[in-house]
């Protein structure tokens, strides 16, 4: 999906303060009533943003957008996020990667890695790797999810469990205010934990936005996590449970300011 400029910013003010309006959008813009409702119009249909009368809300709830969307939200954060979360995985290492713009965001980053194997179950990061000859990409099996690209259900449990490698880069499509990770889909949730508990040392990546939002599956627990990248830690109760359990908590946004 591609976004224009004022797009871009609209959906900027959404993720800031929640909802935006019409008429304020228009004043904002010094543009008419019709072209705003344009911009949300097409923000809503890309999933981005959820209509309401007089504007549109950043999504909240239990309700997911559409992949392709979600790389247009927070994305230079998620870049950031990539790059620091790439730059603690060492050459000559072995790491799971799981589905989701932010782990395919560390996937980029490892480019100019060496003697690295790459488990996935992730087609669009093997299929970004896999031209690299000093990273070696193996791909889980199982039922490929036309949504996204992830590889999930048992067989690729079963797969994952073959395996213990030195790193997990995993994403959640939630992180509640107790320190629960949540997703969507129980398949994906079932591959996580394996992945998680394959892994000598694991990666959580997220973005603040991850803070707004709700899922009903539960992955697991911040605590299972040795660090946590992120843009800022907007909860409290996040940054205290990190504390707690000795979690590793870098938020990308205070390296860069």
């Amino acid at each position: 999906m591609f976004l224009s400029g004022r797009q871009t910013e609209i959906l900027e003010i959404a993720k800031a303060e929640g909802r935006v309006l019409v008429e304020e959008l228009a004043l904002r813009f010094s543009v008419t009533p019709q072209t705003i409702r344009k911009d949300l119009n097409d923000l809503c249909d890309g999933r981005v943003l959820s209509r309401v009368h007089g504007g549109a809300i950043f999504p909240g709830g239990t309700e997911n957008v559409k992949y392709e969307a979600r790389r247009s939200i927070a994305a230079l954060e998620k870049q950031a996020i990539g790059r620091a979360a790439a730059s603690m995985i060492p050459n000559n290492s072995s790491l799971f990667i799981n589905i989701g713009t932010t782990t395919e965001a560390v996937g980029e980053a490892l480019l100019g890695h060496h003697e690295l194997m790459v488990i996935t179950n992730n087609i669009n990061v093997a299929n970004k790797l896999r031209i690299f000859p000093s990273i070696e990409v193996v791909i889980s099996g199982g039922v490929v999810r036309g949504s996204d690209g992830g590889i999930v259900g048992e067989a690729a449990v079963d797969f994952i469990k073959q395996f213990k490698v030195d790193y997990a880069v995993i994403g959640a499509s939630a992180i509640d205010a107790d320190g629960a990770l949540l997703d969507y889909d129980f398949r994906e949730v079932k591959v996580a934990q394996a992945i998680i508990a394959n892994a000598r040392h694991v990666i959580l990546v997220a973005d603040s936005t991850k803070f707004e939002r709700t899922a009903p599956v539960r992955i697991g627990h911040l605590s299972q996590v040795h660090t946590f990248v992120t843009d800022v830690c907007i909860m409290e109760s996040v940054r205290s449970i990190a504390a707690e359990h000795d979690v590793h908590l870098v938020e990308t946004s205070a390296r860069q300011g």
